[in-house]
């Protein structure tokens, strides 16, 4: 049967009598309801995933109602289409019926659209039916009659829809499909098309954290190896692990969506934001992990080694650890440490105790300053205590006098190191080394003041690289270095 003729406008009478049907997934909202319901089902209960994928046996439908049967999801914090929903609020002033037609569990579909209050009905999936592509047009030809309605989607799978409604409204659709419903339907009206920028993927891998991976290089500089095959095997090992790092962060950013809506700051994130499609998220972070381990195959198996514990590390960190008190702190200054090692063992250089005890004390001091740094936030903002974390508001002080701490003793370690006989070794002036440790005193003491007076930014590393201060006293304690060699 030849398809209808789309309406070139959807707001004309004849359309105003068919009932406008919206998508969910990637069209009312910028999201995936599936891959959000699962990351919070991994990230809060995650013994509970294996039991969950269990549940595909029985196909897509039995999977996306064992998780919703689990995980309630704060529909009032998903990204909604602002340009939609202006398209939807004009039609329902027009008097047009709007109906929400999903592939998500029917439990999300009902509370999104009492959350909106727009549509008079709703279509979604059950348990026995996936809601998707044929099976959707099948429901809604069955309930409007073949041309009967209008149908507001976003892709590839919507075409089998399309092909039966009376008009099309492509919202948030890739380019490439937007030629294709140009081709086939010459009347759709389209909405807010997609335009992912090139910078919205690196942030979502955060290349400006790739400055943390500059710890890789401190193992040759301080074992005073300057050659070309150690530049080489620094500069491999550095890619590999910023790479990694950036699965890493992707993982977490994807476990973590529902806390990062509730941040200040975290919330402008891509994929919070909806600025990033989730699926495409989950390709980057097996691609990114995928050539790091690649790139990592080039040095000793040590570095993988290494690499392999980072990763387990950062992974039990997204999923649990950042949620446990002292230990999340802990776990990001050991993070800080695996680098070091790394940079040891792709050079086959033994790793100084006192470095990697300096290093562990010194970023645990950075690591209580970001947390504290949120606590004060959320204070000056009245914001309550933060959610997904299991620090409360009245553990700001404790959390200061520990990072202060923490920054201290580091000092100390500093201190105990220049007067080792190791130092002796190495340097033809160590006597010039004793500076390093006023300027260190220094810049902590500073550190802690800015983040008393909220000051501070909620990533002190990224803070210190864009310091002048900061700069100054690091590119000071480098030349000390030198002059000491």
């Amino acid at each position: 049967m030849d398809s209808p003729t789309p309406t070139t406008n959807s707001g004309d009478s004849a359309a105003i009598d068919r009932p406008l049907v919206v998508d969910l997934d990637g069209t009312l909202i910028k999201s995936d309801l599936l891959v959000e319901s699962f990351s919070v089902l991994l990230s809060t209960m995650p013994l509970r995933g294996p039991d969950a994928l269990a549940a595909l046996r029985g196909g897509r439908a039995a999977f996306k109602a064992r998780v919703a049967e689990q995980v309630a999801l704060d529909v009032a914090s998903l990204p909604l289409n602002p340009q939609l929903l202006a398209y939807l609020q004009a039609e329902k002033a027009r008097g047009r019926r709007l109906v929400l037609a999903s592939a998500a569990h029917e439990s999300y579909a009902r509370a999104i659209a009492a959350h909106t209050g727009l549509f008079d009905a709703v279509f979604a999936s059950d348990g026995q039916t996936n809601l998707k592509g044929a099976a959707k047009s099948r429901a809604l030809c069955a309930a409007f009659g073949q041309g009967g309605f209008d149908y507001a989607g976003n892709s590839p799978a919507d075409l089998e829809v399309w092909k039966d409604a009376g008009g099309v409204v492509a919202v948030n659709a890739s380019p490439g499909l937007i030629r294709t419903v140009k081709a086939r339907f010459p009347g759709a009206v389209i909405l807010d098309p997609r335009a992912t920028r090139l910078q919205d993927y690196l942030q979502a891998i955060r290349v400006h954290q790739w400055l943390k991976n500059l710890l890789i290089f401190v193992p040759a500089f301080t074992a005073h190896q300057f050659d070309v095959p150690t530049a080489l095997a620094c500069f491999a090992a550095f890619a590999s692990f910023s790479l990694g790092a950036s699965g890493l962060y992707l993982l977490n950013d994807l476990l973590d969506l529902r806390n990062d809506r509730a941040h200040s700051t975290k919330r402008h994130r891509p994929f919070a934001a909806g600025t990033l499609d989730l699926v495409a998220g989950i390709r980057l972070c097996f691609a990114t992990v995928l050539v790091s381990t690649l790139i990592g195959l080039v040095l000793p198996w040590k570095f993988l080694a290494v690499l392999a514990a980072y990763y387990t590390l950062s992974a039990g960190y997204s999923v649990f650890l950042k949620r446990q008190p002292t230990i999340d702190v802990l776990t990001l200054a050991c993070l800080y440490g695996i680098r070091l090692l790394a940079g040891a063992v792709a050079i086959s250089v033994a790793l100084s105790p006192w470095l990697l005890m300096f290093s562990i004390f010194f970023f645990l001091c950075l690591a209580l300053v970001k947390r504290s740094t949120e606590l004060i936030d959320r204070l000056k903002k009245g914001a309550g205590d933060p959610p997904g974390r299991s620090y409360r508001l009245d553990d700001l002080p404790i959390l200061q006098t520990m990072a202060s701490t923490s920054g201290y003793v580091s000092v100390l370690v500093f201190v105990l190191y220049v007067n080792s006989p190791t130092v002796a070794a190495l340097y033809a002036s160590p006597e010039k080394l004793w500076l390093i440790p006023m300027i260190l005193l220094y810049w902590i003491s500073r550190i802690m003041i800015l983040t008393q007076r909220g000051e501070m930014h909620d990533d002190p590393v990224l803070f210190a690289a864009r310091d002048r201060t900061s700069l100054v006293c690091a590119g000071l304690m480098a030349l000390i270095v030198l002059a000491s060699i």
